[in-house]
């Protein structure tokens, strides 16, 4: 596995697909309409942003147009979609002093409109102060108690390749509430081998790392051939959080999350950005069909 996803991924808008009839959730950063108001949402219960497979059919809003679905804690996918981007901003200003914040700052640091953050931090119960704005400290700890970050997740790394090796050395994600508790591969060479804070294993002992450790997350950094082999393995284990890196849609029972990582993905889209502005530069045509007409 040491040669697995040596490229790695930037994060793709949807999760996976899973088996039809027996879907786990296809998690995706679906942009809702903006009602250009803050709405009344009910308070996070706790535990309330993990999602299952089963998720209730959106709500209807008056005029036959559907809410945004919710998720068991009442708050939408979108919005949770949203959360670690406001938290990210949230940790800037701290890390700067700034006690305070107005919600126009926050939204301009987090790239959405203010209406729009005013609406997703009602879901919290947050509302700010008027002329005021949102107590930065505050505000960090209500985010991250939605997200479950006031805990210590543990992770399991399935990979030991530069991807792997990159993931485990990165420092920020314990102050993040994730702890690496193992990293996993199949190459001699590695097992044994400090990495992180961890010692490399054999990834024949994955499902006794799981039972130790209470894994909550595994992250797969395998060669695409292995991850559905991995990705299997991981779920019988108990395990029904997966972020994946390796470049293929996996295949999951109802109860499991996935999340998929493809920087070549976000660099092909870009691409075509790219492409069409030169065009539009020099006055080029970039559909052949257009071209023909």
């Amino acid at each position: 596995m040491s040669s697995a996803a040596e490229s790695p991924s930037s994060a793709e808008a949807a999760g996976n697909t899973a088996v039809p009839g027996n879907a786990g959730t296809n998690i995706a950063d679906e942009e809702p309409p903006d009602t250009g108001a803050a709405a009344d949402g009910p308070v996070l219960r706790a535990g309330g942003v993990r999602r299952v497979a089963s998720r209730p059919d959106a709500a209807e809003e008056p005029g036959g147009q559907s809410a945004e679905r919710p998720t068991p804690g009442g708050i939408p996918e979108a919005t949770v979609a949203r959360l670690p981007v406001y938290l990210r901003a949230l940790y800037t200003l701290a890390e700067r002093g700034v006690g305070t914040v107005a919600s126009e700052e926050l939204a301009a640091a987090a790239g959405v409109n203010s209406a729009k953050l005013r609406k997703d931090l009602s879901y919290l119960g947050s509302y700010g102060i008027r002329g005021v704005g949102y107590d930065v400290d505050y505000l960090v700890y209500q985010v991250s108690r939605a997200l479950g970050l006031t805990q210590n997740w543990p992770v399991v790394i399935v990979g030991a390749g530069n991807l792997g090796r990159a993931l485990a050395n990165y420092g920020g994600f314990v102050t993040r509430g994730f702890r690496i508790a193992a990293v996993l591969d199949t190459d001699q060479a590695t097992v044994g081998r400090e990495l992180g804070s961890v010692v490399v294993r054999h990834v024949s002992e994955l499902e006794a790392v799981v039972a130790t450790h209470a894994i909550a997350i595994g992250v797969i950094a395998v060669p695409a051939p292995a991850a559905q082999g991995v990705c299997d393995r991981l779920v019988a284990a108990g395990v029904t959080s997966i972020l994946n890196f390796a470049p293929l849609v996996l295949t999951v029972p109802e109860g499991v999350d996935v999340r998929k990582v493809d920087l070549s993905i976000e660099l092909q889209i870009l691409a075509f950005h790219a492409q069409r502005r030169s065009a539009e530069r020099f006055g080029q045509v970039t559909d052949p069909a257009a071209a023909e007409a």
